[in-house]
């Protein structure tokens, strides 16, 4: 088994001080035994609008959110999911919302870039996000070997599509970690149902930290950053505020469930009949 967390923040437009308190929960986390932490989405950067991150933009390999993470990383001894930063995209006008994955040598051994976009207006509340906008979409689902089991990377809106994550499955996966920023009202709608419902479906752990909290620009992110097991199980959830999720991942209990319950030895293509009227 193995202790992981999933760290929870309010971050700012304040880089420095988002990496500091970045470091504090990571900090705590390691102290109680965790071997992999993942960070939220933006953690290094909520800025007052969209386009604030790209002045904060690196060159993957060099800069001060990539040298942070990979201190970290080797400082604590720990595997750090670096939840997002921004990185340099073809369009020089738009960022990459790059999830980099560090071992505990502090070496980067993932980088996966953020698929589906965030485009939409919230109904309850009118709010509009286009982080087409800003950011370029990337196109390469990634699963990666851990010492913890293969972990397959999705970030926030991903979490609506449920064939990315059973492509992740289908390439090996064992853990979903899934960085995000949700909005207070879609989080309250949906968070706690698509997280299960992906671990369900897929028999897998998720480990899913999230933004939460009231940020600089008025933006309120739901929190209630989670561990999931793969029978939809909440092993831990952190509701509000600055703080962490911790549960242990137990390949072993995975694996017997998914030998008993084969249900992804099940799946059948289902051709679509056509009829000609």
């Amino acid at each position: 088994m193995t202790l992981c967390a999933a760290i929870q923040m309010a971050s700012s437009p304040n880089v420095g001080t988002n990496l500091l308190d970045a470091e504090k929960l990571i900090a705590k986390a390691c102290q109680g035994g965790a071997k992999l932490v993942a960070l939220p989405e933006n953690f290094a950067i909520m800025g007052m609008n969209e386009f604030d991150k790209l002045a904060h933009k690196e060159t993957e390999g060099s800069g001060v959110i990539q040298n942070f993470l990979a201190n970290c990383a080797r400082k604590y001894k720990v595997w750090v999911i670096g939840g997002t930063i921004p990185l340099l995209a073809m369009d020089k006008t738009k960022i990459r919302a790059a999830c980099l994955v560090f071992n505990d040598n502090g070496e980067q051994v993932a980088r996966y870039d953020k698929a589906h976009l965030f485009d939409v207006c919230v109904p309850e509340t009118g709010e509009k996000y286009f982080e087409s906008n800003s950011i370029e979409a990337g196109h390469h689902p990634l699963v990666i070997d851990s010492p913890f089991g293969k972990i397959g990377l999705g970030i926030c809106y991903d979490l609506r599509f449920p064939e990315f994550f059973r492509y992740l499955v289908e390439q090996g996966a064992e853990i979903f970690i899934t960085p995000a920023a949700f909005t207070a009202k879609t989080g309250e709608a949906h968070w706690s149902v698509l997280l299960r419902a992906r671990a369900i479906e897929n028999l897998c752990y998720v480990i899913a930290p999230n933004q939460g909290g009231v940020h600089a620009n008025g933006r309120q992110t739901y929190g209630h950053s989670m561990i999931v097991d793969p029978w939809g199980k909440i092993l831990d959830c952190h509701d509000v505020g600055s703080g962490m999720a911790c549960a242990d991942i137990d390949l072993t209990q995975l694996h017997k469930t998914r030998a008993n319950f084969p249900v992804l030895n099940h799946k059948r293509s289902i051709a679509k009949k056509i009829t000609m009227l």
